[in-house]
């Protein structure tokens, strides 16, 4: 490639990036395409600006999408998210790499059963943010597939992400809804 070719490419990616876009490639010295190790993606990221100065969510005409990488933790990023966005309530769904922590709801202990899996396939994860006691609150379930195919699912208590990245669709609800711990369960539950 000639030297002019680079520069003009390079200057495109530079328009790109600072017109708010997230770049989906990283330009090499060769010709051709090379994968990188997870440590050569996170040098690219700080190389880029760092991690936190790399956008993460673009808005949509009904709320905002959210494209998350390797080792976010997605409750942190949404958490962050809906206070910086002042976010009155949404619905979510999402797909991606992660290594999920599920719980499932002991009644009788009124606290949650956790297992957490790694390094497996989130082919659904669906749920709602709200607010807590002035905090923004996630009630999120998944399921997962791993490499032998099998499935596991229930409520998520945490995620981060795995290997490659996290898409989140958010359509945003113009009512501030409320959680409350219902005294009868035990559990944190939205109010309408």
């Amino acid at each position: 490639m000639d030297e002019t070719y680079l520069r003009r490419h390079f200057l495109r990616n530079i328009a790109y990036l600072s017109a708010g876009a997230v770049a989906t490639s990283v330009m090499s010295n060769s010709a051709s395409a090379q994968t990188s190790s997870p440590a050569e993606c996170e040098a690219g990221v700080i190389a880029a600006g760092g991690a936190d100065v790399q956008r993460r969510y673009i808005k949509t005409p009904t709320g905002y999408f959210m494209v998350l990488r390797m080792g976010d933790n997605v409750f942190e990023h949404l958490t962050n998210f809906a206070t910086a966005e002042n976010v009155p309530s949404a619905s979510l769904t999402a797909l991606g790499f992660g290594h999920p922590t599920f719980g499932f709801w002991n009644a009788g202990k009124k606290a949650f059963d956790a297992k957490t899996f790694h390094n497996v396939e989130m082919g659904s994860i669906v749920g709602s943010v709200a607010w807590h006691e002035g905090k923004p609150s996630l009630h999120l379930h998944g399921v997962a597939g791993d490499s032998n195919f099998n499935a596991y699912g229930g409520h998520l208590l945490n995620l981060e992400v795995g290997t490659g990245s996290m898409e989140i669709t958010l359509t945003v609800h113009q009512k501030r809804l409320e959680r409350g711990i219902d005294p009868c369960i035990g559990a944190n539950v939205l109010g309408v």
